[in-house]
């Protein structure tokens, strides 16, 4: 039986791109509960949209399933989403501008970049790093802790929120660097055909 054929026939051969979708999805409640003042529903669908996270990879891995599409699409689900929390955190308030910025300006130059060097050269290598994994990490771990604030005023939730976004500005800058210095590295070798950086 050919592939195709498989894949037709597997209703979970593409189950960890359907939870990828599903946070793109989640994208867009998520935003109307912030600008609403629901921060209790916010913070669900937050948490929900980081398990489908966690979830995709897991299920990928198990299930064998990972593909071309799936590992462009979930690091572009990442920025999308986090990225347009900053926005909307920053309109309410509750994060800083400088942050915002920084990360806004990180995320779309990374996009931009990798969109050019792939028009120009076909390159699409750009794996995730230690430090875009750890600065993605950060700006879960910052915009979780803001939203919480809005629930509570424990103040080890006020520590965790000046930490993770003090560690989300550091990340922010030493990750663009790290991006920068693999952009001039690799667009000197052979293009090798690997998804795009987180």
């Amino acid at each position: 039986m050919s592939d195709v054929s498989s894949s037709r026939l597997n209703p979970f051969r593409n189950a960890p791109n359907l939870l990828t979708l599903a946070r793109i999805c989640i994208a867009p409640f998520l935003v109307s509960a912030i600008l609403e003042n629901r921060y209790a529903l916010s913070f669900g669908l937050f948490l929900a949209a980081g398990l489908t996270d966690a979830l995709d990879g897991t299920v990928a891995r198990l299930l064998k399933q990972r593909t071309m599409l799936g590992q462009y699409l979930d690091p572009v689900a990442d920025k999308l989403l986090l990225s347009t929390l900053f926005l909307v955190l920053f309109h309410k308030g509750l994060i800083p501008a400088r942050v915002t910025v920084m990360v806004f300006s990180r995320d779309v130059g990374i996009l931009v970049v990798a969109a050019i060097l792939y028009a120009a050269t076909g390159r699409r290598e750009f794996k995730p790093s230690i430090f875009g994994k750890a600065n993605t990490l950060a700006q879960v771990a910052a915009v979780a802790a803001v939203l919480l604030t809005q629930l509570t005023a424990a103040p080890w939730v006020a520590e965790v929120r000046m930490m993770a976004l003090g560690a989300t500005m550091v990340l922010t800058v030493v990750s663009g660097l790290h991006y920068a210095w693999i952009v001039s590295r690799r667009t000197s070798t052979p293009a090798m055909g690997s998804p795009g950086a987180r």
